[in-house]
């Protein structure tokens, strides 16, 4: 099957283009980007005409809540949903119901949805078990099974010995660990701290939440030499702490939700349930400065 897709605005991250071309594909693979070869006979053409030709997206945060609710086909329509929308790769954290703790459940998830021949899904391990915080999983095991990495998702790690030791099992064996930096007393709240959270009258989380957590990771870091991945990084001095930590040489990376990328907590409006967010929303600076650090690599 040779395609053709003409007239779109073509988006390469990793020539930095960004200007209208047309890809031509042979056999599944791209044969010609802007220039389509001469002996090139596109079996069907697709007119992309005010859309966007980007590679597939990759969103690092998906629930699809399998194992557990296999009954309510949930693989299916999240996958579905995600193809709609140009996602084509899924990591999947390992809040499921049962935890993804087992390779017997990894291995099923994985099987199940390269049976449905659409996204594409990495699963996390969980870090401990059950997500209890207390005794770790079998990382090696997990590994095979077919984890990229290990998380507690939104589960905060009270117990600094056993994250420190999470992350002594990893380095020694080159797996990442994801973490969401939040304190888990500070991080109880349901809106961020200031202005609008007290005049609603919401339990707010400060920065200080994300910020405590951060160096607290670092120095954890430091001492094991693992590679930690963070999670929906929230405020501007989330930000400058990773730029730092960065520039000092720690093996860490960052990402941040679209949601704070594009709202403030002013959005919350009047109880909007749908700004309920975890990390909360955050100030018009907090926004600006999460801009700039995905603007310039941080």
């Amino acid at each position: 099957m040779k395609i053709l897709v003409k007239n779109g605005r073509l988006i390469n991250p990793a020539s930095q283009f960004d200007g209208p071309a047309d890809v031509a594909i042979a056999a599944g693979r791209i044969v010609g980007i802007g220039r389509v070869p001469a002996d090139f006979s596109a079996n069907k053409t697709l007119d992309a005409t005010g859309c966007i030709v980007a590679p597939g997206l990759v969103d690092l945060a998906v629930r699809l809540r399998e194992p557990g609710h296999e009954h309510a086909r949930m693989l299916e329509s999240e996958m579905a949903a995600a193809v709609a929308g140009g996602v084509t790769s899924l990591v999947c954290p390992p809040d499921t119901d049962p935890v993804l703790d087992e390779p017997g459940l990894v291995e099923m998830l994985k099987f199940r949805a390269e049976k449905l021949h659409q996204s594409r899904v990495f699963p996390l391990g969980a870090l401990t078990r059950s997500l209890g915080g207390e005794v770790l999983t079998e990382m090696v095991e997990l590994t095979e099974a077919g984890c990229v990495g290990f998380s507690q998702a939104e589960v905060a790690l009270p117990n600094t010995q056993v994250v420190l030791r999470a992350l002594q099992y990893a380095a020694t064996f080159g797996y990442t660990v994801w973490l969401r930096p939040q304190d888990l007393w500070l991080g109880k709240g349901v809106a961020a701290s200031g202005p609008l959270a007290t005049r609603l009258g919401l339990a707010g989380v400060p920065v200080a939440a994300e910020t405590i957590a951060l160096h607290t990771i670092f120095e954890l870091v430091r001492a094991s030499g693992a590679r930690v991945h963070l999670c929906r990084l929230s405020s501007a001095a989330g930000v400058a702490l990773v730029r730092q930590a960065k520039a000092d040489g720690l093996r860490v990376t960052c990402d941040v939700s679209i949601n704070s990328l594009h709202l403030t907590d002013t959005d919350i409006g009047y109880f909007d349930s749908r700004a309920r967010l975890n990390p909360p929303l955050r100030q018009q600076r907090d926004r600006d400065a999460l801009r700039q650090g995905l603007a310039d690599g941080t």
